[in-house]
Formats: structure tokens, C-alpha cells, sequence
């Protein structure tokens, strides 16, 4: 056994919150310690935030011990999980393990958008690699992307099973269903402590499999008069698959509309996850197919401004066109904060008389994700000493600690982004904190939240912005009319008197205010203008818009 060894975990993302997903795990003695990173994923950024792309955890930490970070594994590829690879890797460049689904979409998505073309080594499921000090192996389980996979870590102190995304669906519909019986062998080895998914940790029962939803959509679509179109996950090969196969029960060809579900599609069928499908034709064959003999697989399941749902929607899309009787089956389940986007395309839709149904009206979507009852199975076959939930928010984590506790764990923690854990040796508890955040990327850069501008941007679009223009001399006299633009104000006040004009007389009322001597010096004048706009459209508006005062001396 090392000497004053220990084995911790800590998250940087994901844990306490919904995406972002990014863990580590250390060996070694506190002061060199070895690590492992699974996952490096990614969240969207919603209006809070806006002209933000992406949100990625800061790796500030990890990157200060780069030197020790043995490598990074990938347990499958949902954007969530491996989105920030890309641009966090060249901070990073370590050895990078992932399975060939995985590795086809990074290579697919370089090839697509471009980006660092990331070194990956690809493994399969069930195979076990070293990765430092860490004996791992990747188990094989179920969820709404092909090869996820959870990790058997295997330290001197024990095994974690770090569980990724799963379900137990014994009917995936592609791909290996989740490897109930290694599960079992693990378990009965012993288990130090289970990591695992918390995001349904408040739902009892268990989840449909993907094999019901195929079915349930087989039927829907074998009753529709008209065209159908379907929405879904880009990722969800399996829904794919299942898509494709009702419509050809039904008689219908499909059409695939949308870059990602295309990109998706080539990776699937490179791996051999589309064979036995008929061929799916471009979306310059929709306009020739009879009515009733199309299918429509289409992009923009939430509510995407630029993906092919959106823009059918709007009638806005070069190639496609629904009509009133038509028919668009969401294929999926809104991700919180998406629900306004998404029903602004379900309006648009019903106003053209297209009947539209979602996961509420019938079983056309299930969650990859398990519900208490497969919870309840997981841990019967794992029996771990430690449980520690991630991947999800508060509420989430905190219901899957009080199923944990009702399963008999001895212990069960809590934790959070930045929290180190040592789960062994001895009492395994909270030990210290490390820094944690957010990295935005924004258009082409990667920024922090402080330095990106953002905060002025939500003031910009609540306020709106002045801008002026002082000419001075070097005595202090204003020598060229004062220029003033209003943008995201109103043109006139409830007077009717020009917002420009009463800028303008509030900047040159403060600057006359002004000593003679005084005005020689440019930054006062610029201030007390400021100032003097900003408050006279304040008292004419109620609002307070951003103001930028250019002094020129000439």
C-alpha cells in the first residue's frame, strides 16, 4: 500500500446541477497526487446569458496539476458529457479514452464545424485499461446514445463504479443492452462506493424501454392520413432506428433533414447500427414523394432557431413544407429552460392546422435515465459501502442520498462542484475545496463571466444604449454640434419631444454647468455628460441605459 495514499473524488461539473458533467479522481499522497478525468462536457447557455454559445466548467484546478492528470475517459457522447473536449483538450493534451461511437462523432463533428482534432484511443466496451494508477474497465449499460458505458475504477483501496448515464432496458435497440450480469460480479467482488446518476431520482417506477417507444410510434404513424415529420435527439440512434422502422412498416421513405442527425446517421452506419434499414433519402426528394408516403426525420426538437424544425415552422425552410393535416410527433421531452422556444414552434404549428403530438399526449419519447425501480436494481447488484449522487441538481441529489440510505449504505454523501471527497482510507468525507466555474465560450473565444461582457449585454437589452460625442478645444469650449445615438430607446418621450434632442441639451446643460477651467480636463467632462444623460433618460423613460460619452480636444 502507498504510503500516506488516498483516494478522492472530485467533481468540477454536474453535480448540482443539470449538464457540465466533468469528474476527477485522485491517488497518491495529498501533495502528488495522480488524476483521472471522466468526462469533459458541456451546458447551453439560455437568455441569461445571451450571444453565448457554450458553458464549460473552469478547469483552473486540474490544469495547475496537468503534469499529474494521467488521462481523461469519456463514458459516451452526449454533448453534456464530451461536448467541451474540443476546446478544453489543448489546455489539457493528455491521453484522451473513449469508445468508437464516441470517436467517430468527436471526428465527425471536427470534420463538420472544425475544431481541434482531438488524439482519442478508442476502447470498447468491456474491455479494461490502465490509466496511471487506475485499473478501469468499461461495463456496458443503456441509455438514448450507443456505447455508454460505466467505470469499474480499481485502486489499491478498492473499486469505485462510476455509472455514467444508464437505464436498465434489456431492448436498447442498438448496441449491447446494459451487461446486467458483469454488474453482478462486480458487485459480488465488493465495492468501495458507487457514483451514479441522479437526474430521476425523484420518479418511481422504471422507465419504458426503447423497444415500446418503436412500437407505440409504429402505431401513431401507421394512422396518419397525411405527412408525418419527427423530432428527436440528434444522439438517439436507437430512435433513429426505431423511426426508420415504422415508417417502413407504414409504407413511407424517410427523409433526413438537419446536418447533426446527418453527421449521427453516417457515424451509425459506419459502426453497422443501420443495418437493415432502408436507405434514408435528401431532404430534394421530399417535394416528389407522395403525401401520404413520406416521413420527415427532422432536427429541432428544442425549439433550435436554426435547426430544420424552427424553420419548417416558419415556413422559412428552402426544401420542406407542412400543410394543415400533417402531422409532427416531438420525439422527445423539453429540456428545462427550453419550453418557451419550443412551444412558440408548437404555436406556429397549430395555427397552420398541423396536428402536434408530444411525450404528453402518447408514448413517443422515454428517458434514458433510470427511475427509482431500476435505482433500486442497480444498487441490489453493486451493494457499495460509499454512495455518492451526481448529475443533477439539488432536489435530485438530495433524493437519491434518501433512496441510498433506505438501501442499507453505511455512508452518504453529499457533495458539490469543487468538493474533494476521500472515500478512502478511513472515514470517507468532505477534506477540502478546490476552485470552481464557468468558462463561456463566446463566438470564437473562451472567456471567463467576469471579463466577457455578458453582464453589460443583459443591461443593453433591458436599457438599451447612448452614446455621445463631445468636441472640445483646450480651453474647455464645445467647437462642433454635440452627436448623440439612441439605441433600444424610444424615439420620443410621452411629451413627444425627441430622445436624441434631450440627450443632447442634458449633456450641454452639464458641461456649461461646469467651471471654464475645469471643462480643460476631459475626463471630468466626459463623467458629469454621462451623468447628465444618463439621468435625463432616466426621468423621461424609468429605465437606465447603458451611456458611453466620446471627448475629443482639438
Amino acid at each position: 500500500m502507498t504510503d500516506n495514499a488516498e483516494l478522492v473524488f472530485c467533481p468540477l461539473g454536474g453535480v448540482g446541477e443539470i449538464g457540465m458533467n466533468m469528474g476527477l479522481y485522485g491517488f497518491g499522497p495529498a501533495n502528488e497526487r495522480t488524476w483521472l478525468m471522466v468526462d469533459c462536457g458541456v451546458s447551453f447557455a439560455g437568455p441569461d446569458l445571451p450571444g453565448v454559445d457554450l458553458i464549460m466548467p473552469d478547469i483552473r484546478f486540474i490544469e495547475a496539476e496537468r503534469k499529474n492528470l494521467a488521462g481523461i475517459i469519456i463514458t459516451h457522447a452526449h454533448e453534456d458529457h464530451y461536448g467541451a473536449l474540443m476546446d478544453l483538450w489543448p489546455r489539457l493534451e493528455v491521453p484522451v479514452y473513449c469508445t468508437p461511437f464516441t470517436a467517430g462523432l468527436l471526428k465527425a463533428k471536427v470534420y463538420g464545424h472544425g475544431g481541434v482534432d482531438v488524439p482519442v484511443t478508442v476502447v470498447e466496451q468491456g474491455e479494461r485499461i490502465q490509466v496511471g494508477p487506475f485499473d478501469v474497465e468499461l461495463i456496458a449499460m443503456s441509455h438514448s446514445i450507443p456505447e455508454p458505458t460505466a467505470l469499474a475504477i480499481r485502486t489499491e483501496f478498492g473499486t469505485v463504479l462510476h455509472s455514467g448515464d444508464w437505464k436498465i432496458d434489456p431492448e436498447p435497440g442498438v448496441g449491447r443492452p446494459i451487461d446486467v450480469k458483469r454488474l453482478r460480479e462486480i458487485g459480488d467482488e465488493g465495492v468501495l462506493a458507487l457514483i451514479s446518476d441522479s437526474t430521476n431520482a425523484t420518479r418511481e417506477g422504471v422507465s419504458p424501454s426503447e423497444a415500446d417507444v418503436a412500437r407505440s410510434l409504429t402505431e401513431i404513424i401507421s394512422k396518419a392520413k397525411h405527412r408525418v415529420a419527427v423530432t428527436t435527439f440528434a444522439s438517439n440512434v436507437a430512435r433513429l432506428r426505431g423511426v426508420a422502422l415504422a415508417a417502413e412498416a407504414c409504407d413511407r421513405d424517410v427523409v433526413v433533414i438537419g446536418r447533426a442527425m446527418k453527421r449521427t446517421l453516417d457515424v451509425a452506419a459506419e459502426l453497422g447500427y443501420m443495418d437493415g434499414i432502408k436507405p434514408f433519402l435528401d431532404e430534394e426528394a421530399y417535394g416528389y414523394l407522395p403525401r401520404d408516403k413520406v416521413l420527415a426525420l427532422c432536427t429541432g426538437s428544442q425549439g433550435e432557431a436554426r435547426a430544420a424544425l424552427a424553420r419548417i415552422a416558419s415556413d422559412d425552410h428552402r426544401s420542406i413544407t407542412l400543410n394543415s393535416g400533417d402531422m409532427v410527433i416531438f420525439s422527445s421531452r423539453t429540456i428545462p429552460g427550453n419550453e418557451r422556444e419550443v412551444n412558440r414552434i408548437i404555436n406556429a404549428l397549430v395555427s397552420d392546422g398541423i396536428n402536434v403530438m408530444t411525450d404528453r399526449d402518447g408514448l413517443v419519447h422515454v428517458s434514458g435515465h433510470p427511475r427509482l425501480g431500476e435505482m433500486e436494481q442497480l444498487y441490489d447488484m453493486i451493494r457499495p459501502m460509499i454512495a455518492l449522487p451526481v448529475h443533477g441538481e439539488a432536489m435530485h441529489l438530495e433524493a437519491h442520498a434518501r433512496f441510498a440510505r433506505r438501501q442499507g449504505v453505511k455512508t452518504v454523501i453529499t457533495a458539490y462542484n469543487g468538493t474533494m471527497v476521500r472515500l478512502a482510507p478511513g472515514k470517507a468525507e468532505a477534506i477540502d475545496e478546490v476552485p470552481v466555474g464557468q468558462i463561456l465560450k463566446d463566438g470564437g473565444m473562451l472567456v471567463e463571466p467576469e471579463f466577457s461582457g455578458v453582464v453589460e449585454r443583459r443591461r443593453l437589452s433591458f436599457g438599451g444604449v447612448v452614446v455621445g460625442s463631445i468636441v472640445l478645444n483646450s480651453s474647455g469650449e464645445i467647437v462642433a454640434d454635440t452627436d448623440v445615438v439612441v439605441i433600444g430607446v424610444p424615439e420620443v418621450d410621452e411629451d413627444g419631444d425627441d430622445f436624441e434632442e434631450i440627450v443632447i441639451d442634458a449633456i450641454e446643460g452639464a458641461i456649461e454647468s461646469i467651471p471654464r477651467k475645469r471643462r480643460r480636463d476631459p475626463e471630468l467632462v466626459r463623467e458629469a455628460a454621462r451623468r447628465a444623460a444618463r439621468s435625463a433618460v432616466v426621468q423621461r423613460w424609468g429605465k437606465k441605459p447603458v451611456c458611453k460619452i466620446l471627448v475629443s480636444v482639438v
